[in-house]
């Protein structure tokens, strides 16, 4: 089973690179982060052509998650536990059938932060806590798990082309570092960085200052997996290709294969 997350950058904007891509890279399980749209504006019908189910959870011009999936979608639960009041459309979860049982997945889009010293970056690591908290009690399914989709932490100095450029920012700060290692200390596992050792490997380039063109880039967008799906991790990458297209979004797809077929 292929999985995989992009962070769009508009859903509508990106709709024709979008099905050039799940033509070319046959995902069985996609999830999209920042569709800037509701779920009524979702289109929908483009993607089930295509063969996908859909489940999405949208809201207007910000934010925004989906799961696209060739199988059944079952148990689609949108929104993160806790946070009364948050209305922000960050997280969605299903559970996809296959041969050799259920792998739950989930789309997730963390805040930004920016800019630090700010209620932003509170609710930033305030999100972040609540995502260890529904992760701590997923995992007490052992079930195949994968947590995928824009973290907004850049993990380590390895992962960004300038540590200095990045100092002040909300997405390198060490409290949001500890956050997702924190994450990872529950027993999930980096696909990723589970398949390549090599540094500056990245899943993000801005629009700004030519970042795309130097290679001014930073790795912000992951899959992490339950001890149960990372026993099935066959190989992990990312297709940066589709960074040069016409209209990219900044981020990249990310992807990995498990031996659950």
């Amino acid at each position: 089973m292929k999985i995989a997350t992009w962070n769009v950058n508009s859903i509508k904007a990106r709709l024709e690179n979008a099905v050039a891509w799940l033509k070319d890279a046959e995902p069985d399980v996609v999830a999209f982060q920042e569709l800037k749209c509701t779920d009524d504006t979702f289109p929908r019908e483009t993607f089930e052509e295509l063969g996908y189910n859909c489940a999405v959870h949208g809201q207007k011009t910000y934010n925004g998650v989906a799961i696209l999936s060739k199988r059944p979608l079952e148990d689609v639960t949108p929104r993160l536990p806790g946070g009364d009041g948050d209305d922000h459309a960050r997280y969605i979860e299903a559970i996809v059938p296959g041969d050799k049982g259920i792998v739950r997945v989930a789309s997730i889009y963390a805040p930004n932060g920016n800019p630090v010293g700010t209620d932003k970056f509170t609710y930033k690591l305030g999100w972040m806590e609540r995502l260890h908290a529904h992760a701590k009690e997923l995992l007490k399914l052992e079930e195949k798990l994968v947590l995928m989709g824009d973290y907004n932490v850049i993990p380590t100095a390895d992962d960004c082309w300038d540590p200095k450029a990045w100092e002040s920012d909300a997405l390198f700060q060490t409290e949001s570092r500890a956050a997702l290692r924190k994450l990872e200390f529950l027993g999930l596992t980096d696909a990723f960085r589970a398949c390549h050792a090599e540094t500056h490997q990245y899943t993000f380039w801005d629009y700004q200052a030519g970042a795309w063109q130097k290679d001014h880039g930073i790795r912000i967008d992951h899959i992490l997996l339950s001890p149960q799906a990372a026993d099935c991790l066959v190989t992990s990458g990312t297709d940066k290709k589709v960074r040069a297209r016409e209209r990219p979004s900044d981020h990249v797809p990310v992807w990995c294969e498990l031996d659950v077929d």
